[in-house]
């Protein structure tokens, strides 16, 4: 790793680990806090993707898959009042959404590179946050995949309840993958504010 990509590295890492703690912490009745840090990833990806292309974001995602797998490992063997803060099933959904969703990020970024300044970050963002939603709650929490990890019960998160409160009825995982979704779409906007300002910063230091 060159020493040009090394903040990015470190912002990614930085991220992964603040998303990993705060997911412990709940905000209201869908969320938690961790999904308001997480979607930054997708930021770093596409900041390093702009100024230094895209083998550069490929290789922070890398490190940050990296540095997740290190916090799930941790995750297992911190005893929480259920269980393992993190179950096999959150830990193989996590690093599967993570690692995809910011490849696909990658991918569509740079085929949209060309165009004005806002498509390919936003695109990219939104088709990568939709793919790590779906990805991470139907694997961490849906019945129909029990069979990944046999031994733990998510009865919890498929008790039928309206969705986010007031909707269909639908699984309660359905809910929370929803209420996280939209956060995810909010920030990919919001975004784009600093994406503009970062990489004109860095792209003048660099030039």
């Amino acid at each position: 790793m060159t020493r040009t990509y090394l903040p990015g590295v470190i912002a990614m890492a930085a991220i992964v680990v603040a998303s990993n703690i705060l997911v412990q912490f709940l905000l209201g009745d869908w969320l938690t806090w961790g999904a308001f840090t997480y979607p930054i990833a997708f930021l770093v990806t596409d900041v390093m993707n702009r100024v230094y292309g895209a083998s550069a974001a490929r290789r922070v995602v890398l490190a940050g898959f990296i540095v997740g797998i290190i916090c799930s490992f941790i995750g297992t063997q911190i005893m929480g009042e259920f269980g393992p803060l993190v179950t096999l099933r959150i830990a193989i959904g996590s690093g599967l959404a993570f690692l995809t969703a910011q490849l696909l990020d990658v991918a569509v970024f740079n085929r949209l590179r060309e165009g004005n300044w806002w498509k390919a970050p936003l695109a990219s963002t939104l088709i990568g946050s939709t793919v790590d939603t779906a990805l991470f709650f139907t694997i961490a929490f849906s019945a129909g995949l029990s069979f990944i990890e046999p031994s733990n019960d998510v009865s919890w998160a498929n008790e039928a309840v309206p969705l986010l409160g007031q909707g269909a009825m639908q699984p309660l995982w359905v809910s929370l993958a929803v209420a996280d979704w939209m956060v995810k779409l909010s920030l990919a906007l919001i975004a784009l504010i600093p994406f503009r300002i970062i990489v004109g910063k860095i792209t003048a230091q660099v030039a």
